[in-house]
């Protein structure tokens, strides 16, 4: 089944969490199914032999950049995993495999939002760690272990998407950070700011207390600060 990761660095359409609020995501989903994607799903799998005993089951295989990647594919539902998720929308049973449920919490899957794209995308509020698996000794004060940490985890991951973060200055034990080239403007870098960025900055320096997006999104290709 062809799938795309979270589609979401360079869309300026209506942003996904206001989108994903008009679905029903049930009070039990890990995933939702969005209906477009429901009817999608639906077609292909009514053309596998015996479709009744299959389920979708998606997990999480690694990260690209600021979004994780994905594996979707068909299997029968008496083949499942003690601890996996389970839900029935539309008729199509969703399984959400035990090791992914966290990082999928509160994700939906959905068609592309540009006409005539092929596939699927999951549009997933939760960002991976970009400090997991790398040992990165900060030094100096505040200001130097933010940029050392931009410059060595954060921004190679937003480069695959054109985008950088950059600190703007330091109060106290707040930090305040834009988001520029592809991120401004995106309606989803404060999600990335939030959920990816926050994040990294408070585990690797936990004396920030607070971090801010400093950003002006209505500026076009000008950064708010220069």
């Amino acid at each position: 089944m062809s799938t795309e990761t979270t589609e979401h660095t360079h869309d300026t359409d209506q942003p996904v969490a206001d989108e994903a609020a008009a679905v029903d995501t049930g009070p039990d989903h890990v995933l939702t199914v969005a209906p477009d994607a429901l009817e999608r799903v639906l077609e292909i799998r009514d053309g596998e032999e015996d479709p009744g005993s299959l389920c979708l089951r998606v997990a999480i295989t690694g990260s690209s950049g600021t979004d994780y990647t994905y594996d979707l594919a068909f299997e029968e539902v008496s083949k499942l995993e003690e601890n996996d998720d389970v839900s029935v929308q539309g008729g199509l049973t969703v399984v959400v495999a035990a090791d992914s449920i966290d990082e999928m919490r509160g994700a939906t899957l959905d068609v592309p939002r540009t006409s005539g794209q092929g596939g699927l995308v999951i549009r997933n509020p939760n960002k991976p760690n970009p400090l997991v698996g790398r040992n990165i000794e900060l030094t100096g004060d505040i200001a130097d272990k933010v940029r050392q940490l931009l410059a060595e985890a954060v921004n190679p991951s937003l480069a695959s998407h054109g985008g950088f973060a950059d600190l703007v200055g330091v109060d106290g034990t707040t930090v305040f950070i834009t988001m520029g080239g592809g991120c401004q403007g995106c309606s989803m870098s404060a999600a990335t700011l939030r959920e990816g960025i926050q994040v990294a900055i408070k585990e690797a320096i936990p004396e920030v207390t607070e971090i801010i997006d400093a950003t002006d999104h209505d500026a076009g290709d000008n950064p708010f600060y220069t």
